[in-house]
């Protein structure tokens, strides 16, 4: 791995700066705000001593909904060892933050804690990249549980997306917390591999989103494959 100066289109950078994204979704994601890369203007790498390897990152983050977009400074530290560990993260992006989601979410929290009836949705999205408009917040709040599995998995040699949300059920609502089970495909874009996890989380709008569980599932050989997400 090269060291210094980096090419800010180089694989180096791109995966760096993907670990970025995932640290701010789950730090600040929501059903109405989805944090993604959009440009990584430049980048530094140098070897810590007895710590592992420390980027430091200019990028462009953009809220996808909004399609606000805010550079950003960042710095990425993957720990050295053979252990796994979670890239440690720092970065700030002041602006999207500044984006008022609060009606909204306070919304879709009354309406689905006073629904009869739980959500289940399967395939979001489906074949066709289609996805119902009124299940792109459930979408977005997968996005962002699945963000804490990507950030606790990268490491230099990863890059994470999330493919398909195959099932989503909505559980009885605990501690006035929506509750979810979800079973989600994260495409791992340098392998090309598809991975299964099933995660257990709850949100709403005052504590976001808190995962209670992730398991990784066996490879399913048989599963229909999910819709491209290059």
């Amino acid at each position: 791995m090269a060291t210094g100066e980096l090419n800010p289109n180089h694989y180096q950078a791109q995966r760096a700066a993907k670990v970025v994204q995932h640290y701010l979704n789950t730090r600040y994601g929501s059903p109405y705000r989805l944090l993604g890369l959009h440009r990584v203007h430049s980048g530094n790498a140098e070897d810590v001593e007895d710590s592992g390897r420390k980027y430091q990152l200019e990028i462009s983050v953009q809220e996808i909904i909004s399609n606000m977009t805010e550079k950003c400074s960042a710095e990425v530290l993957f720990p050295s060892g053979g252990q796994q560990r979670s890239p440690q993260v720092q970065a700030s992006c002041e602006e999207l933050l500044k984006i008022n989601t609060i009606a909204q979410e306070e919304a879709l929290y009354q309406q689905y804690k006073m629904k009869p009836s739980l959500l289940s949705a399967q395939n979001l999205p489906d074949s066709y990249g289609h996805i119902d408009p009124d299940m792109k917040p459930f979408w977005h709040l997968c996005i962002v549980a699945s963000s804490f599995i990507m950030l606790n998995e990268s490491s230099e040699n990863t890059l994470f997306n999330v493919a398909q949300v195959a099932n989503i059920t909505q559980l009885a609502t605990e501690n006035d917390q929506l509750k979810f089970d979800c079973h989600v495909l994260l495409h791992e874009m340098v392998s090309q591999e598809i991975i299964h996890w099933k995660l257990l989380f709850t949100w709403s709008p005052p504590e976001g989103v808190k995962v209670q569980q992730m398991e990784q599932l066996p490879h399913c050989h048989h599963c229909e494959k999910p819709p491209n997400t290059n």
